[in-house]
């Protein structure tokens, strides 16, 4: 009907004016208006008990007697024996409470938007003639050749038959750093030629491109994923006719109408109506206020019984972006080169060279310094120069040294040796012939991840796990150096999701967190699915846990209070419950009438408010905040020799 639908659309506005007509009517209450007051009361309780009623017959269509149903019944016997105020209160906080609750829960379907948006659409295909012509990728076929310039989105999964570049593969892998790729390696759709220029042969197009697949992942794990049915819902499919039968029994056998609903207006479970959701509400609120975004009370539920989380690295555990990890240099000098090589590195388009200048940038500016006169690339080695007193350097890999009989001592060697166990990339520096540098560069560790690590150990999780693309050496130096129970690495998309899939299927509850399109599939998947705010809009959109700042004590205080919030909906779930079986009983017995039972009820709803908003000022005792001491330990640990 168009007025059902008018209704539901106009529930929050509707809201609004039942709550300003309340405060209206205990205005004029209060001013002694009674008249205006029982007026504007009643206009409340009639506005608010529309949609309660609407829901109440929609759930009668399917043969279930809702909460709804008690609270319509409740309002109308109100009604009857003018308690305006009872029935608009319930009825507002009713509404109000589901309000709160779903309005977190608003965007979580807007990801496979996000996903499509992002997939590529059209696709430069090279003729037999040589000629360009661009094509929609719907229309590719196993074989095509395509060209992909700088800065251009490779819309096929393939094979490199020309060309060489840097491509970013985070959408697909989570590596930060951009991939040098030569002819005869694989591409993936949906990654970005940072450099360089690329002819690839299609393998797969279209649906069966990794890119389509992670979007098919999602949209399934979103489908697969239906809300947990609420408690007071059960409770109500017993509760509801048990009032209703009460009422019905007590009016046949006093004939007292007034009692009968009486027993159904203190039977309303006011404070059970609101118990959960002004817990959740309140939880909810707290965790936006510590930069924890928490979409709604199921997602509460479930948060606090993860026992197991899994990070992805890149951008999760680590930074995201590579950070110089050490620099040494060689010989008698105290004069740092440093400043030399960020100059060097300018004529250069490599991801590690960039870490070296920003590096550079932060260090004190050094006098007569020579120029940098020429630059020349070395493909696949790195940079010789030219400086403007004659001198060359050689700026690269090893390769890049060993070609121009650049000799490397043992101790020097060692140092290579170590910084590369430690998971860091090595840019070598040589002059004269000799060894005069070694830089690391690397993907820091966040500084406050292993306490706060410990900090989820220490509030009930069983298992912390790592998966990530990134290589195998560099993944389990993190997973050492963090004290992971178990790490994983080179892994694609669906291999995150598998695994995340057999943990719950060996009885686990699983929180998934990662940062980047790659890991959307094992967030959708996941039990609890937690993105970091500074990750992509995909991840952030499916995930049910946001951390807002993408700082790990976010998680910590959030998993902390999901536990504390449902302790306290459970608490306010027993306080109501007490206090109809204390009401119903005291009507019964006699010792309980409608003014006494009235004040007991309302004071009773006063409770459980006062409970949940101690949730507001929660804070996790077990969450160490980090000292100076040791943001600086988990810095870049540069040395300088």
């Amino acid at each position: 009907m168009k007025f059902e639908r008018w209704i539901r659309q106009h529930t929050n506005q509707i809201t609004v004016l039942v709550g300003s007509l309340i405060v209206a009517g205990f205005v004029a209450k209060w001013t002694n208006n009674f008249a205006i007051s029982q007026g504007l009361l009643a206009g409340a309780s009639v506005l608010a008990a529309v949609p309660v009623i609407i829901n109440a017959v929609e759930a009668l269509r399917y043969k279930t007697i809702s909460i709804e149903l008690l609270v319509s019944i409740a309002v109308i016997g109100a009604f009857i024996i003018q308690e305006y105020a009872e029935s608009a209160v319930v009825t507002f906080l009713f509404l109000f409470g589901s309000y709160l609750e779903n309005k977190t829960l608003a965007k979580t379907r807007q990801s496979i938007k996000k996903l499509t948006e992002m997939a590529p659409t059209t696709a430069n295909v090279l003729q037999a003639d040589g000629t360009v012509v661009a094509t929609d990728v719907d229309l590719l076929d196993e074989g095509d050749v395509v060209l992909v310039k700088t800065g251009g989105q490779i819309p096929v999964d393939g094979k490199i038959v020309a060309g060489s570049g840097y491509v970013n593969e985070a959408s697909i892998t989570g590596e930060s750093r951009p991939v040098a790729k030569q002819t005869a390696e694989s591409v993936f759709s949906g990654s970005l030629l940072t450099n360089g220029t690329l002819q690839i042969e299609a393998t797969k197009v279209g649906d069966e491109t990794t890119f389509a697949k992670i979007i098919e992942l999602v949209e399934e794990a979103q489908d697969a994923k239906s809300p947990a049915e609420k408690f007071i819902d059960r409770f109500a499919t017993y509760y509801t006719p048990a009032v209703l039968v009460l009422a019905l029994i007590v009016w046949l056998f006093s004939q007292d109408f007034k009692l009968a609903i009486t027993v159904l207006v203190l039977g309303c479970p006011g404070a059970l109506v609101i118990g959960a959701p002004v817990s959740n509400v309140a939880g909810i609120g707290n965790g936006a206020n510590h930069g924890v975004l928490i979409k709604g009370g199921d997602v509460m539920a479930t948060l606090a019984k993860v026992d197991t989380f899994v990070f992805d690295k890149t951008g999760t555990l680590t930074r995201g972006e590579t950070t110089v990890s050490a620099y040494h240099q060689f010989g008698n000098t105290n004069e740092t080169i440093l400043p030399l090589v960020a100059q060097i590195e300018q004529q250069s388009d490599h991801p590690l060279g960039q870490a070296i200048i920003n590096y550079a940038k932060q260090q004190a500016p050094i006098a007569h310094m020579p120029a940098v006169a020429q630059v020349d690339t070395v493909k696949g080695q790195g940079l010789l120069a030219q400086l403007s007193d004659g001198q060359k350097m050689l700026v690269g890999n090893w390769r890049l040294l060993a070609d121009h009989q650049v000799t490397i001592n043992s101790e020097q060697q060692q140092v290579i040796n170590d910084l590369q166990q430690q998971g860091s990339s090595t840019v070598l520096v040589a002059a004269k012939q000799q060894l005069v540098a070694v830089i690391g560069v690397a993907d820091q560790i966040r500084p406050e991840v292993p306490a706060k690590l410990q900090a989820l150990r220490d509030l009930g999780a069983k298992q912390l796990i790592m998966l990530t693309g990134d290589n195998q050496s560099t993944a389990q130096v993190v997973g050492e150096q963090l004290g992971l129970d178990q790490v994983r690495a080179e892994l694609l998309p669906e291999d995150k999701l598998a695994i995340v899939k057999q943990l719950q299927a060996n009885g686990h509850r699983v929180a998934f967190v990662g940062d980047g399109i790659n890991d959307s599939p094992s967030i959708a998947t996941a039990d609890i699915g937690i993105a970091m705010g500074g990750g992509t809009d995909v991840a952030v959109e499916t995930s049910d846990v946001v951390l807002m700042r993408s700082n790990f004590g976010e998680l910590v205080h959030g998993y902390g209070l999901a536990q504390k919030t449902m302790a306290n909906l459970r608490e306010n779930i027993t306080i109501a419950i007490l206090t109809v079986v204390f009401l119903l009983v005291g009507l019964v017995l006699g010792y309980i009438y409608m003014a006494s039972g009235m004040l007991v009820h309302e004071g009773s709803i006063l409770v459980v408010i006062f409970n949940a908003m101690r949730l507001l000022k929660y804070q996790n005792k077990k969450d160490p905040k980090l000292d100076v001491n040791q943001v600086n330990e988990m810095k870049s640990p540069v040395q300088s020799k």
